[in-house]
């Protein structure tokens, strides 16, 4: 059996939907952990639906343990400034979680995770579903696009970082 290496922990942020997805290498293969959407409900109050984001990926933490957290950036200040600033708390107590649990944070921005995997920075949601199915080898595209959003991220960092300590 191949000695698994290179666990990561990719995070979509939301306050609604935060996407993830854990991924890990096996030799020269990428392989699919675990993936999904950790769902809030608005009825709830803000502090209540950060601790259950948090809380979840404590959870995920605690069962893969990743080498490293790799999370989007905010791009959409300007837009939508509530919807950023709540995304923004998502983000902080991310932060925070992975920090308490020694783990490893690196931030990508939209453009610089869909240029790496398409080659097109303003690729779209079913071109990046798609990418992440193929290198993933799955027979569907991940749903919603949160997963994939995560999951992409992961990848994103999986081929950016590590690809250079393998040359080497």
């Amino acid at each position: 059996m191949m000695k698994v290496t290179r666990r990561i922990l990719g995070i979509d942020p939301g306050l609604t939907r935060t996407g993830y997805g854990v991924v890990h290498r096996e030799g020269a293969r990428v392989m699919l952990d675990e993936g999904g959407v950790i769902a809030t409900s608005t009825s709830q109050t803000l502090a209540d639906r950060i601790h259950e984001i948090t809380s979840e990926v404590r959870s995920l933490i605690a069962e893969w343990r990743p080498e490293v957290m790799v999370i989007e950036q905010i791009f959409s200040l300007g837009k939508n400034p509530k919807s950023a600033i709540l995304v923004a708390h998502v983000r902080g107590a991310l932060l925070a979680t992975a920090r308490a649990a020694d783990i490893q944070v690196r931030h990508y921005k939209p453009t610089q995770i869909k240029k790496l995997l398409t080659g097109n920075g303003r690729a779209n949601k079913e071109q990046m579903q798609e990418v992440v199915r193929a290198e993933l080898r799955l027979r569907e595209v991940p749903r919603p696009h949160d997963v994939a959003d995560a999951l992409a991220i992961a990848l994103c960092h999986l081929h950016t970082r590590w690809s250079d300590l393998d040359a080497a």
